[in-house]
């Protein structure tokens, strides 16, 4: 990308709502940064971003016309996608969180992402790093198996349940506290677990792995009871939503379920998010927080300051992983909810 002199790189943002409003509060001590339009569905209502009667839009065009990158933090597969294909059709990198429609629609990003004008750190996991360690370093240690804990309201939701609250109360409070959506199926029906997931298998092991097939081996914790949580309990255990990349019979098995974890197991603490990569190359853990505007804000951030200093975006697999034969692979315990 070729910008006069030291001119900062000019964002164009889709949608300034609790990431977008973050992200613009970070990028005010970046110099080399500059919001200069974004896309928002009311410019009346009130935005916490800098001169927002010169920055707010409703009208896409404006934002592809004044960008040097577009920042997707809108979410959906719809309205989002279709202006982030423009502005790769356009020759411009995009830096997005959005999970699902990377997930859903992948063949829009990959010609792009091919280019290394695609960043998606924050698309999973949020700021704790989880994309680049698997698309890099990690693929030098060839993969026997990954399990993954990556959505925040359903660990909140079965630590209530730990204490003997109903799902039903549970769920509610997840609502009142603002983790959980007014319909919260994408998070307790295991589904934003499987975007996440789709993404990093394919990334790992699997480039044409198919979204309707992790659709149809997810379940979620909607059918959970504290009662069921309590015979993991009883064993100095718990129980967790696991997202699972495993080879089987010759292939790799992509899933998501409530799962038994045992004592001491390195998914058992309870973080939000939490990934577990064992390759040829041993064991790797990594913990932190999955979820919040600052958080996914602070990995959006990351990516416009690769892209600024002219680091590529993640390099898509090239061809799938053969799975390991006869590899002794860590049996979880799934919830039966039966």
């Amino acid at each position: 990308m070729t910008r006069p002199g030291d001119s900062p790189l000019r964002i164009g943002m889709l949608g300034v709502g609790t990431v977008g409003s973050a992200l613009a509060t970070l990028m005010q001590d970046r110099p080399e940064l500059r919001l200069v339009k974004a896309l928002v569905r009311d410019v009346a209502k009130p935005r916490k971003i800098a001169h927002p009667e010169a920055v707010l839009t409703t009208d896409p065009d404006e934002v592809l016309a004044e960008a040097d990158v577009l920042v997707e933090v809108m979410g959906g597969t719809s309205l989002a996608v279709d202006v982030t294909r423009r502005a790769l059709d356009a020759g411009l990198p995009v830096v997005t969180a959005n999970k699902a429609a990377l997930a859903e629609r992948w063949d829009v990003y990959l010609p792009a992402m091919r280019e290394g004008r695609v960043y998606f750190e924050s698309s999973v996991m949020a700021g704790t790093p989880s994309i680049e360690p698997v698309a890099g370093i990690l693929r030098g240690s060839s993969p026997l198996e990954l399990h993954a804990v990556l959505n925040g309201t359903c660990s909140y939701i079965l630590q209530q349940l730990e204490g003997g609250t109903s799902y039903a109360h549970a769920l509610a409070e997840a609502q009142r506290l603002g983790y959980a959506e007014a319909d919260p199926t994408l998070d307790v029906g295991g589904f934003d677990a499987a975007h996440k997931l789709t993404i990093l298998a394919r990334l790992a092991v699997t480039p044409d792995l198919a979204w309707e097939d992790v659709k149809r081996a997810t379940h979620g914790i909607d059918r959970l009871t504290p009662g069921l949580v309590h015979e993991a309990m009883e064993d100095g255990g718990r129980v967790q939503l696991v997202g699972s990349i495993t080879p089987r019979e010759g292939a790799w098995h992509v899933t998501v379920r409530p799962v038994y974890l045992p004592a001491g197991h390195p998914l058992a603490a309870g973080e939000s998010a939490a990934l577990l990569y064992r390759g040829v190359g041993g064991e790797v853990l990594i913990t932190g927080p999955g979820a919040g505007g600052v958080e996914t804000a602070s990995a959006v951030l990351g990516d416009l300051l690769a892209l600024a200093s002219g680091r590529p975006g993640p390099t898509p697999l090239s061809r799938p992983v053969v799975p390991p034969a006869n590899a002794a692979i860590e049996e979880l315990g799934e919830v039966d909810v039966a």
